[in-house]
């Protein structure tokens, strides 16, 4: 499956903001967007023309790197949000959300996406008593998904139960730290999705 292979810091500073693609990292001032506050390469300090398309398309490649989307299955995300009755652009990022891998970062249970996706792949969490390795698996409302009773004990699932409380889980979702659960009531409102992104900037973009 192909996946991106380089800097996950580099990511960050193309679009200018924090992503949070390296859990703790992040928040630390080990981060390299607090020392270079500026996109990487030999012009990135230049100011180039801030076109309407480029906007959109920074927009689009900032959805994309937060969540941990390629090209072909983000667009693939697009037209079935732009078939359903909502807001096209909500009705997209109420489909990111809904990846198991969100959930369980959004959850707590990983300090970032890319952990929650190795863990997801690796077998380690069941949805509604079912084991699934599918990162792209999309939660429903009242989902139960848990940690596998043998990977409990793992460090990473050690480490979230003493860790947690230190990260407000969103509204629709319920994690049970004690019991490595997490309840889905809902999938979530636009409101309540802080992703720092302009879809109707994406929607422009596709709808070309």
């Amino acid at each position: 499956m192909a996946r991106y292979a380089g800097p996950d810091c580099r990511r960050c500073r193309r679009e200018k903001m924090k992503l949070f693609l390296k859990g703790s990292k992040c928040e630390s001032a080990k981060c390299p967007l607090e020392s270079r506050p500026f996109p990487p390469g030999q012009h990135g300090r230049g100011r180039p023309k801030e076109t309407e398309y480029l906007l959109q398309m920074r927009e689009k490649q900032k959805a994309k790197r937060t969540y941990g989307v390629l090209e072909k299955q983000f667009r693939n995300y697009y037209e079935e949000a732009n078939k359903r009755s909502g807001k096209t652009g909500e009705e997209l990022l109420r489909i990111l959300e809904s990846r198991l891998d969100n959930v369980v970062f959004r959850a707590g249970f990983a300090k970032s996406r890319d952990m929650a996706r190795q863990l997801v792949t690796h077998g380690h969490f069941m949805v509604n008593g079912r084991k699934v390795n599918i990162p792209s698996f999309r939660v429903t409302a009242k989902d139960i998904v848990e940690v596998r009773p043998k990977s409990v004990e793992m460090t990473p699932f050690v480490v979230a139960r003493a860790e947690a409380g230190e990260k407000t889980a969103p509204a629709w979702l319920e994690p049970i730290p004690s019991k490595m659960k997490i309840l889905v009531h809902s999938l979530p409102a636009r409101q309540v999705i802080d992703t720092q992104v302009q879809e109707q900037l994406i929607v422009e973009l596709y709808s070309k």
